[in-house]
């Protein structure tokens, strides 16, 4: 049997088997009757978070569930379901999620947990629209947690490593139409002077780099508003389709040159029928606040040279703040820098550790999804409620059930308190 790997073939998972339950209670069943467990969604993280000794359940064939409440504006989904089926059943009714990720390819469940993100300087991660979990817990129980529950902030952005979600409930915009747009050759210096007024500039923008001399604006305008000109900054308005990387056609990315779509086609950057980007890389990203946008780029594009060997392109968006404990953007507003690397992993490590001690002094929070080496230690510090979620992870799942060397070395149990008692000598 061909070993199991993820999207990007850098990770062969080590599960003794895998099993796609067809129902919730066999979701039960699996996690109550085994010593370990791990749950994989579209496969499209780029580390071992995902990974587990034991058992592997996959969701995608868990019935399927788009329910919409018009009224309340929400949807209750089915974990396994992914954003390319979700987008067209929600517009049929007239409504839409406020962002989404740059690939419609991966789950709901799978996205939420990792705090995966569009981009938008009042768009926040995709988990902050979870409005409610269902949760299979280590002994096999099924619990709901709203957002009124003590513990919700701390699970809806978990690294699975709470439990298997089976079904979320989001919040829900009125449907909206999108025009994109591509200004490319853009002058360095315009986007390390003017980055705020750009990303500014629309609903959706995202700045794709290779740190040196030019790069390319995605705007991504929502009608019924004041269409953005970009001509001040230095950049051509693109007269055909364009990829992020250079060299690559454009048949696999949402249409351009401002023809109006729905939401689902045109806030993705790549088309659900297509694989997505290029198909053969890892990806790192660093979350900075948006105060320190510039002192970021500047020290960024210092590295420019050491990057370039390894990169293919860079990705510069913009994120709100929202409430989860372990989401990169709890309580700040961000940017985030995102890295699409050849697929060496060798050759790109030790550039990724540059670019970790160049972000340091501005605290950057890695994604949980991609590849990144930040010291345990050093990621702790900059969550404040780090310890609880640890101490949420012990009391939902003691034993460690869903745990594996990601979750036990980022997210460890709290430590027993030492007894200050002093024992009687004999």
């Amino acid at each position: 049997m061909k070993p199991l790997t993820n999207w990007a073939g850098n990770i062969t998972f080590s599960a003794t088997r895998v099993h796609h339950p067809a129902s919730v209670a066999e979701v039960q069943a699996l996690v109550a009757g085994h010593r370990r467990v791990g749950v994989l969604g579209t496969g499209h993280s780029f580390n071992t978070g995902a990974d587990t000794t034991g058992q592997l359940l996959r969701l995608d064939r868990l019935p399927g569930l788009v329910d919409v409440d018009t009224a309340r504006r929400t949807v209750r989904v089915s974990a396994g379901t992914t954003f390319a089926e979700l987008g067209p059943r929600l517009h049929e009714h007239g409504l839409a999620l406020p962002n989404l990720g740059s690939l419609p390819h991966i789950s709901v469940a799978g996205a939420c947990a990792t705090a995966t993100h569009g981009s938008g300087n009042a768009n926040p991660v995709i988990a902050a629209g979870v409005r409610s979990l269902d949760l299979v817990t280590a002994g096999g129980d099924l619990i709901t947690l709203e957002r009124t529950s003590a513990d919700f902030a701390g699970a809806v952005v978990s690294l699975g490593a709470l439990g298997v979600v089976t079904a979320l409930t989001l919040d829900l915009v009125p449907a909206f139409e999108i025009q994109q747009y591509v200004y490319t050759d853009v002058p360095w210096q315009t986007l390390a002077d003017r980055c705020p007024d750009i990303t500014a500039s629309a609903y959706s923008v995202s700045v794709f780099t290779d740190w040196h001399e030019h790069s390319q604006i995605w705007v991504k305008h929502r009608m019924g508003t004041e269409a953005p000109d970009l001509g001040w900054t230095g950049g051509l308005l693109a007269d055909g389709p364009v990829h992020p990387v250079a060299g690559h056609g454009a048949a696999n990315c949402t249409p351009q040159l401002a023809l109006p779509g729905p939401w689902y086609l045109r806030l993705p950057h790549f088309r659900a029928e297509f694989a997505p980007s290029t198909g053969n890389e890892l990806q790192s990203e660093y979350f900075v606040r948006r105060e320190h946008t510039g002192l970021a780029l500047a020290a960024l594009h210092a590295l420019r040279h050491t990057m370039a060997p390894v990169l293919r392109v860079s990705e510069i968006r913009t994120v709100a703040a929202d409430e989860s404990w372990l989401s990169p953007a709890w309580q700040r507003t961000c940017t985030a820098m995102h890295f699409t690397w050849v697929r060496d992993p060798g050759a790109v490590a030790p550039v990724i550790a540059r670019i970790e001690e160049a972000l340091a002094p501005l605290d950057a929070r890695p994604h949980w999804g991609k590849v990144f080496s930040t010291r345990p230690r050093v990621l702790a510090a900059t969550y404040e409620r780090m310890e609880d979620f640890c101490a949420l992870r012990k009391r939902l799942d003691p034993l460690g059930k869903f745990g594996n060397d990601f979750t036990d070395r980022h997210l460890p149990y709290p430590r027993p308190a030492r007894s200050t008692a002093r024992t009687r000598s004999a």
